[in-house]
C-alpha cells in the first residue's frame, strides 16, 4: 500500500496489530466489509485507528470487493462509499464515543467470557495433549538448534518495540532467528535476516520468503497445508511439519525438541483477548506448549514498556557532553591551560601560513 491509499479490508473484530499495520502504511481511511467491533470482547483495533486519526467505516458488506478493484478512485462521505456519481456501499462511520461505550460494555461481560474461554480450553486439552507433549516429525528441518539461543518473532501486540529492545542481545549472542509468518518482515525491517520461517504463510511477504531463510510450513492435524500452494508457485520447496495449535506453538516446540538452550518469545500471543482476536475460543495447545518448554523459555512481551528503548546516538552524545563539560570548565580557569591554548594557536597559524 502507498501513503494516502484507502484500505479495503474484511476483518471482523479488528485487532490492534492489524490496525497498527494500517497506520504504519499511512492509509487515508479504512473501509471494513465486516463489523469492526461486535461486542463479543473488547478488541482494540478500532480504538487504535481512531486515536491515530484514521477514519473507519465498517459494515459495508462483502459486495464491496465486487464493486472495487485496486486503483479505483472513490470518495468516502460519512458512511457512504461513492464511485463516480454512484453510491457503491453504505456502512457505519465509527466514532470514538461509540468505541468507548463498546469497550465498557464488553468489559462488563469479561467474567462470563473468561469462564467460556477456560471451559473450551479444558475441553481441548485432552484431545491435543498427546500431539503436543509427544515428539513431532522434524526430519525435514535442516537448521541446527542444539545448544543455541533462539529468538522467536511473531506479530503480536508491541512486537516491534520489544524486538528493538532485544537488538543488543541479538547483536551479542547471535541467536537463531525464527520468524512466525509476518515476523520475518519485522526482522528484515530491522536489518536482520531470519534463519527459519514457520507458519501457514498467510501474512508473510514474497520478499521475506525469498530472503534465503529455511521455510517450514505448518500443516494441520489432518495433513492439509494451504500455504504450500503459494510456496510452490514461488518455486520454493519447504519442509512440512504436522502439528496442532498455532504456528507460534510449532515454532516453540520445534526449537525445544531440537535442543535449543534458550527460547525468547517476541510478540507471542498469550492473553484471552489475543486468542479471541485470532478467532480461537481456547488456548489448550499454547498452554501445553508453554508448559512443556517452560524450563528454557522467556517471554519478552512488554519488555519495552519496562526498560524503555535501547539508547541511541543522542543518548551517547548527551553522556559525552556531560563528561566533557567539567573538563572544559577546568581548562578555561587554569593559567597553564590558557598558555597551552595560546601556544597551540600560534603553531597552528604558522603551519597554515607555511602551507599557503
Amino acid at each position: 500500500m502507498r501513503p494516502g491509499d484507502i484500505a479495503v479490508i474484511s476483518h471482523r473484530d479488528l485487532d490492534a496489530v492489524a490496525a497498527q499495520a494500517l497506520i504504519d502504511a499511512k492509509v487515508a481511511c479504512v473501509l471494513d466489509a465486516e463489523t469492526s467491533y461486535t461486542g463479543r470482547f473488547p478488541n482494540l483495533g478500532p480504538k487504535v485507528l481512531l486515536e491515530a486519526g484514521v477514519p473507519l467505516v465498517d459494515g459495508l458488506g462483502g459486495a464491496l470487493y465486487d464493486e472495487l478493484i485496486d486503483g479505483t478512485i472513490v470518495e468516502v462521505v460519512e458512511h457512504e462509499v461513492v464511485c463516480g456519481a454512484r453510491v457503491v456501499a453504505k456502512g457505519r462511520l465509527v466514532r470514538r464515543e461509540q468505541v468507548e461505550q463498546h469497550m465498557e460494555r464488553a468489559r462488563t461481560r469479561m467474567n462470563a467470557l473468561l469462564r467460556r474461554f477456560v471451559r473450551n480450553t479444558l475441553e481441548r486439552l485432552s484431545a491435543e495433549r498427546d500431539a503436543v507433549l509427544g515428539d513431532l516429525d522434524l526430519s525435514g528441518v535442516q537448521t541446527v538448534f542444539t545448544g543455541r539461543q533462539v529468538v522467536v518473532v511473531a506479530r503480536g501486540q508491541g512486537y516491534r518495540d520489544d524486538l528493538r529492545v532485544l537488538t543488543g542481545m541479538i547483536r551479542r549472542a547471535r541467536p537463531i532467528l525464527v520468524a512466525v509468518d509476518g515476523g520475518a518482515d519485522a526482522l528484515l525491517e530491522m536489518g536482520r535476516r531470519p534463519d527459519l520461517i514457520v507458519g501457514d504463510m498467510d501474512s508473510v511477504s514474497d520478499r521475506a520468503l525469498g530472503c534465503g531463510a529455511e521455510i517450514v510450513v505448518h500443516a494441520y492435524g489432518d495433513g492439509r497445508s494451504p500455504g504450500m500452494v503459494r510456496l510452490h508457485r514461488l518455486g520454493l520447496d519447504p519442509a512440512t511439519v504436522r502439528a496442532p495449535g498455532t504456528s507460534e506453538d510449532l515454532a516453540v516446540l520445534l526449537a525445544y525438541q531440537l535442543g535449543a538452550d534458550l527460547i525468547v518469545l517476541v510478540g507471542a500471543h498469550w492473553t484471552m483477548i489475543d486468542f479471541l482476536e485470532k478467532g480461537r475460543k481456547g488456548m489448550s495447545s499454547t498452554f501445553l506448549t508453554r508448559l512443556k518448554a517452560a524450563p528454557v523459555t522467556v517471554d519478552a512481551r512488554g519488555l519495552s514498556r519496562l526498560v524503555g528503548p535501547e539508547p541511541g546516538w543522542q543518548w551517547a552524545a548527551g553522556v559525552a557532553a556531560s563528561a566533557l563539560f567539567p573538563l572544559i570548565a577546568l581548562l578555561g580557569t587554569s593559567p597553564w591551560a590558557r598558555t597551552l591554548a595560546r601556544v597551540l594557536t600560534v603553531r597552528l597559524k604558522a603551519t597554515l601560513a607555511g602551507l599557503l
